[in-house]
């Protein structure tokens, strides 16, 4: 049986060029190679999943390519580049500072820079979780990260940029990564399913990039998961169902019932969403963002704000201008309330139901 590769792996970039979402970063590092002023030491910064480790690996391997190409990517055929695919390169080296923190860590790292490459121009140092050193740890690492040999390069990866101390900061070039937005992470997202032969409904990869709250390795990771529980056919539907969250459907028949003052209705779908086993702070929770779309989409020039698909863009808009601006700022505004003050309500459901109640009267006020 071969294998199984997880995505987040299978399709990690090897290159600067296929980095999604942080162009701004890899078109600095790739300057920076071809002028040849490469800082001694690197800090990046940024949430989880966002390409930190993926780019010190790359920039690692790129500034010991013995071909680089025009455009200041990694051969990929050179000794040197063969060797770090392979894991077997003498020139790069990854500490995990958050198993290995101490000051006798360092202080053998320390030890092992001062011996010259043998093969390859730099000696590079990636330390991944870097603010989980000890404070003695980074004392220790002081003098070396501001004096280092030519031949020794230094990248730190961190997610708590705020725990580095200032002289470690102040003897890196910074660099802060960006949460990926939902369109890039659709993008790529498709581009894996078609290579897998994955079906998939575009509203899916939508919903998908929304649960990953611009983390790429955690969409990647959602990606698998609903793969296997779809059979590789990613529809709406099951991906809502995989993922426990409440179809937009019920907010968009939601809203028309509220806009048309039917009561009925309205506490009538709320207990089909109970029943389904939703919370109520599920549900308002959901109904508030679903307005706040609709307050977005009220102006063409902000439907770029939607991080939805083209098809729910539309739809958002139309119920947007059949609802307009006076409504939906007062159905906003109790459904906001009724959120803040969920948990200390006796009766919740009680709570959540007059909520319904006012919003659907909000019309004839």
């Amino acid at each position: 049986m071969e294998n199984y590769i997880v995505s987040a792996r299978k399709y990690r970039p090897a290159t600067f060029g296929s980095v999604v979402g942080q162009q701004h970063i890899t078109t600095t590092l790739q300057n920076a190679i071809r002028t040849n002023q490469l800082a001694q030491a690197f800090l990046f910064c940024g949430p989880r999943g966002v390409g930190k480790t993926t780019c010190a690996r790359i920039l690692a391997k790129a500034i010991n390519c013995t071909n680089l190409s025009p455009d200041i990517e990694p051969c990929d055929q050179c000794e040197n580049c063969r060797s770090f695919a392979d894991g077997s390169s003498m020139n790069i080296f990854e500490l995990d500072a958050a198993s290995h923190n101490s000051v006798e860590d360092i202080r053998e790292l320390v030890k092992q820079v001062y011996i010259p490459p043998q093969t390859g121009r730099y000696k590079v140092y990636i330390i991944d979780e870097v603010h989980m050193l000890s404070a003695a740890a980074f004392n220790a690492f002081l003098k070396t990260l501001e004096e280092p040999p030519t031949y020794a390069k230094f990248i730190l990866a961190t997610t708590e940029k705020h725990k580095i101390i200032p002289t470690i900061l102040s003897r890196c070039q910074v660099f802060d990564f960006k949460r990926i937005q939902s369109e890039d992470i659709v993008a790529h997202l498709r581009s894996i399913a078609e290579r897998e032969g994955t079906a998939y409904e575009e509203e899916a990869l939508h919903i998908i990039a929304r649960k990953a709250e611009g983390g790429l390795r955690d969409a990647l990771s959602i990606f698998d998961q609903l793969v296997s529980f779809t059979q590789g056919n990613l529809t709406r539907e099951l991906c809502n169902q995989n993922l426990n969250l409440l179809d937009s459907e019920y907010y968009f028949r939601l809203v028309e019932y509220l806009r048309t003052g039917n009561i009925a209705q309205s506490l009538l779908l709320y207990e089909e969403v109970v029943e389904k086993g939703f919370e109520g702070q599920h549900f308002v929770t959901g109904l508030s963002e679903h307005l706040r779309n609709l307050m977005v989409a009220l102006d063409p020039s902000t439907h770029c704000l939607l991080e939805v698909s083209e098809s729910a863009r539309a739809r958002f808009g139309e119920q947007a201008l059949a609802c307009g601006l006076a409504l939906l700022l007062r159905l906003l505004d109790i459904s906001s309330d009724c959120e803040y003050r969920y948990r200390e309500a006796g009766n919740k459901r009680l709570f959540v139901e007059v909520a319904l109640m006012k919003m659907a009267a909000a019309m004839n006020t």
